[in-house]
């Protein structure tokens, strides 16, 4: 019995280490100061392209990456997964000027090539809100350097981006060029 309560306690202390080290991110894992910043709580984020009601978001960023995605495909399933949260922007521009920054449709339009094909799979999705956001990412993304020297400079180019009532032409555009170009992007 005494065996048993020996190797208990240090046990228990190193259970209750990792327990409350668990989920902290370092200040390595801490959002960028200039994309992810407090918002202060009078302030809607809200688009003018998304104003429209159920667009209200947070009133705090939460740009955390699991640490283990390394690859590109693993980020960019992560920031697909989380397109539909409507808590998942910052706020730019100051109290003058305030704009929407979401956070996972930049991010995927940054990551490029990879996000592509996962981004066309959100194409069918009933969620107004994040089938704005897949559109709006996919014409960032479609723009990485690898992927424009495969289509030769072409890329999707939406007229009206981060508005769900243009979602129906967006849609259109972006399978018209995937059309095209689908073949290209597994060379």
């Amino acid at each position: 019995m005494k065996q048993r309560l020996q190797w208990l306690a240090p046990a228990c202390a190193m259970f209750t280490m990792l327990v409350g080290c668990a989920g902290q991110p370092t200040s390595s894992q801490a959002p960028d100061a200039a994309v992810a910043q407090k918002v202060s709580p009078g302030v809607a984020q809200v688009s003018s392209g998304a104003a429209q009601p159920g667009y209200v978001t947070n009133r705090q960023v939460t740009d955390w990456v699991p640490p283990l995605l390394t690859s590109p495909e693993e980020k960019a399933a992560y920031y697909v997964s989380r397109l539909a949260d409507r808590r998942f922007v910052s706020q730019y521009g100051g109290q003058d000027n305030p704009r929407t920054w979401y956070i996972a449709a930049e991010r995927l339009g940054e990551i490029g090539l990879p996000a592509v094909p996962l981004l066309f799979t959100r194409l069918n999705t009933t969620d107004d809100y994040e089938l704005m956001l897949a559109l709006y990412a996919l014409q960032l993304a479609t723009q990485d350097p690898l992927l424009m020297a495969k289509t030769r400079g072409d890329y999707i180019q939406l007229p009206t981006v981060l508005d769900a009532t243009a979602n129906a032409e967006n849609v259109h555009i972006a399978r018209q060029w995937w059309q095209q170009h689908s073949a290209q992007l597994g060379e």
